[in-house]
């Protein structure tokens, strides 16, 4: 009795209209020894392509016994405009980033060298400051060492 059915796909617009997208029958041999028994048997259907926006709607499956009628929960399918590109700045704003922090890096370091440079005193440049003050001071007794010494 529940070998033979039909399956149909059909889609409902905005305004409750139901288009018939495809629709077969099914005849399904049962193997001996599953008689009496539940069965749940799969069946895909792929709607391609869609032609425009007026495709979009609630899309649904039917199917139909003899006596029973059982209907799918449906599935919302929205279709955009061929002019629309789904943009993912992803990769982008993981470059930039990245660039970013690279060119700091590098200009905080550059800006350190260069204050230590500045700060810094070379290392024969303590002692022409010592030679002058040793040329300025009296003979007559000898300058104290530096404490830095």
């Amino acid at each position: 009795k529940y070998t033979k059915f039909s399956i149909c796909y059909y889609r409902i617009n905005s305004l409750d209209q139901k288009t018939s997208i495809y629709s077969r029958l099914e005849n399904v041999a049962i193997p001996s020894g599953e008689e009496n028994k539940t069965a749940a048997l799969s069946y895909d259907y792929r709607i391609m392509p869609l032609e425009n926006t007026s495709s979009t709607g609630m899309y649904y499956c039917t199917v139909k016994w003899n006596d029973i009628q059982k209907m799918g929960k449906g599935v919302f399918v929205l279709v955009r405009d061929t002019g629309y590109i789904n943009t993912s700045y992803g990769w982008e704003i993981l470059v930039t980033l990245t660039v970013l922090l690279a060119v700091l890096c590098i200009t905080t370091t550059a800006l350190l060298l260069w204050k230590r440079k500045v700060l810094c005193p070379r290392r024969n440049q303590p002692n022409i400051l010592r030679q002058e003050v040793e040329t300025q001071l009296p003979s007559a007794s000898p300058p104290p060492p530096p404490v830095y010494d």
